[in-house]
């Protein structure tokens, strides 16, 4: 009898995991037009605020379409990439994530949304809003964005850096990245569509540098990348540059286009995790599609940013909604 209770306790137990899980990948309690009633002014809100301030720095769509991702792949979207510490040593001071800018927009946006609507609309929510703010303020596609997320109270400084449930590094190969998705609930064509998104925005010269000027440690480059490229790259990049920023997609950094994938198709991805993307026949085949008249990356882009907006995300009475999104309540 006893044997059968615990049999029954860890059968609980695994449902309830089971269930935990399935809420988490399924983003059960998100909806499109949570705060209809509650802050009906949020998107708009949300929209003043990115538009004034891509007005003057537009440079700052992409790290704010990345803060996102950096956000949901990190403990889901729960907001935890916004929160500071006193000692740093939270997840925006991880390595992967020094080179993240905006968060003082973030900072704007919920002061004015908290103006409006105090304790209402979670930080976490916020960070997805903007991400498709600045893709369309940069004449990218626009999407229905799914909310209702809460904002997580956990934040550590080795999660991002720490493999395999880290962040991607720039350096992945193809297994690696499809890994990482998987790992997320992310498919191989989510992997491709959302690697789209580094057709605004920049790279620090150190994290392509290797392909340039030392690739197996043996002061060679890196032959998969074309070598007209790598000498115009050499012109900005020194060895050991730790400080320059060169353009993911150069010519439409400001742009959201397909030029980005007519640029790895020509061997000319920037980053290593970009030029992998040719190395697995789904991803490249999805490359070329990209680029054609029939392409459907924008419809797409949309549809797995949705994706990516569940990834573990706190609803109904877990986590918080922060006042401020640098700090818990």
């Amino acid at each position: 009898m006893a044997r059968s209770n615990n049999l029954f306790g860890i059968f609980v137990v695994q449902m309830m995991f089971l269930a935990l899980f399935s809420s988490h990948a399924n983003g059960q309690g998100l909806k499109v037009g949570f705060y209809k009633k509650s802050c009906p002014k949020a998107e708009d809100i949300v929209y003043k605020v990115i538009s004034d301030v891509m007005a003057v720095a537009p440079s700052l769509s992409g790290p704010l379409l990345r803060l996102h991702f950096h956000d949901c792949f990190i403990r889901g979207c729960d907001g935890s990439i916004l929160l500071d510490s006193p000692t740093k040593q939270t997840e925006k001071y991880s390595a992967p994530n020094l080179s993240l800018r905006g968060f003082n927009i973030i900072d704007r946006v919920k002061l004015a949304i908290e103006e409006a609507c105090p304790g209402v609309v979670s930080c976490a929510d916020i960070a997805a809003i903007v991400a498709r703010d600045v893709t369309v303020a940069t004449k990218g596609p626009y999407w229905e964005v799914e909310t209702g997320r809460r904002d997580g109270n956990v934040s550590l400084i080795a999660e991002p850096s720490t493999p395999p449930t880290g962040l991607p590094p720039f350096f992945s190969n193809i297994n690696m990245l499809k890994q990482s998705f998987a790992q997320r609930g992310l498919n191989v064509k989510d992997l491709v569509v959302l690697s789209g998104g580094h057709t605004i925005g920049t790279a620090g010269c150190s994290s392509f540098n290797a392909r340039l000027y030392n690739f197996t440690g043996k002061g060679d480059m890196d032959p998969t990348m074309d070598p007209n490229y790598i000498a115009r790259l050499k012109l900005k990049c020194k060895l050991g540059d730790q400080t320059t920023l060169a353009e993911l997609d150069p010519g439409s950094v400001r742009t959201f286009d397909d030029s980005y994938f007519k640029l790895v198709n020509k061997r000319r991805g920037l980053l290593q995790s970009d030029a992998a993307l040719l190395d697995d026949p789904e991803t490249r085949a999805y490359m070329v599609q990209a680029t054609s008249h029939g392409s459907t990356f924008f419809k797409d882009f949309g549809v797995a940013m949705v994706k990516m907006g569940r990834i573990g995300v706190l609803t109904g009475s877990q986590g918080e909604v922060r006042k401020v999104c640098t700090k818990t309540n």
